[in-house]
């Protein structure tokens, strides 16, 4: 079972370099990690099971996240409908994008980040994203509000971005005209 002691943390290199492509039939140690990383972030939502293990809570991981630079995550979040979105997605891509931007009203976090960074990260409301399941089979899938943010939050490890590279330096309190904000 993963905790908090097997992610690392910024400053890791594992976190700014692009992580490679996998390729298919995945590794025995692939399909586990994949499935590990779900299992985490299942686990770190359950009250009980995050306070007995010391977990945050998370909707998201890459791999990169527990220094394997390697083009795979796993989310689990709900939508303000509460439909799951519970995925172990490997080589996922942004296929397109909406033009309408979204962000959360208290800024982002991550189980990498140990403080808070206040600011604005601007995303795409809706996305589709190819990806494959650890069977190797093509997955379209469509994300759009909180599940999108996630989504691109996650993909952005992969690329070796952390998501306060998106806050507006100058001004982090900035916020664009016609950007929806959640939460």
């Amino acid at each position: 079972m993963l905790t908090m002691d097997d992610i690392v943390r910024e400053g890791h290199p594992a976190l700014r370099e692009v992580a490679t492509e996998v390729t298919f039939p995945l590794s025995d140690e692939e399909k586990k990690l994949g499935r590990d990383m779900l299992e985490f972030l299942i686990n770190s939502q359950d009250e009980e099971l995050a306070e007995k293990y010391g977990l945050r809570g998370g909707v998201g991981i890459a791999a990169p996240q527990l220094a394997v630079t390697k083009r795979f995550l796993a989310i689990h979040v709900h939508d303000e409908k509460d439909r799951l979105y519970s995925y172990v997605l490997y080589n996922p891509k942004i296929r397109s994008h909406s033009v309408q931007q979204a962000c959360l009203s208290g800024g982002e976090g991550c189980l990498s980040v140990d403080r808070e960074v206040p600011g604005y990260v601007v995303r795409s409301e809706r996305v589709t994203i190819d990806a494959f399941d650890e069977n190797g089979t093509p997955l379209k899938l469509r994300f759009k509000d909180y599940p999108a943010i996630v989504i691109q939050h996650e993909i952005d490890h992969l690329n070796g971005i952390m998501f306060y590279d998106h806050i507006n330096k100058e001004n982090p309190s900035y916020l664009p005209p016609d950007v929806d904000v959640f939460g």
